[in-house]
């Protein structure tokens, strides 16, 4: 599941974009399928957001929340296509983006009545 944040006058324009950027980049660096989309986006009132010194109004949080067994190397290419995919297509900076991915071993999932390491059906690789 990936969660959103940012300023409401800005992200809400830009959710259904920002949404397939997002989706592209899981899809290319780590293979999930096309109806395997789970965001959620919290657009907040500006006096309720608060961000770091040297940003804009466009400053985005992205948190992606994933079973473990993805290798540094592959969390470190989806941060860094999530960058470069999000400035091209929507412009916004690397500077006003903040990625952070919070690994879970798959015990600690639950969906479809089973958790995660009972899961053999699943679409998509882990260990990847």
């Amino acid at each position: 599941m990936i969660v959103v944040y940012g300023i409401k006058e800005y992200l809400n324009p830009l959710k259904a974009r920002l949404s397939e950027v997002i989706h592209g980049c899981m899809q290319s660096v780590l293979g999930m399928p096309e109806d395997k989309r789970a965001h959620r986006f919290m657009p907040m009132d500006a006096e309720d957001f608060y961000y770091p010194g040297g940003r804009t109004p466009a400053y985005t949080v992205i948190e992606i929340n994933m079973m473990q067994g993805r290798t540094p190397e592959t969390q470190k290419a989806l941060i860094k296509a999530l960058f470069r995919e999000i400035e091209s297509e929507l412009g916004i900076s690397p500077a006003d983006i903040e990625v952070t991915i919070k690994e879970q071993p798959a015990h600690c999932w639950g969906f479809r009545g089973m958790t995660g390491d009972e899961a053999r059906d699943l679409k998509y690789a882990i260990e990847v």
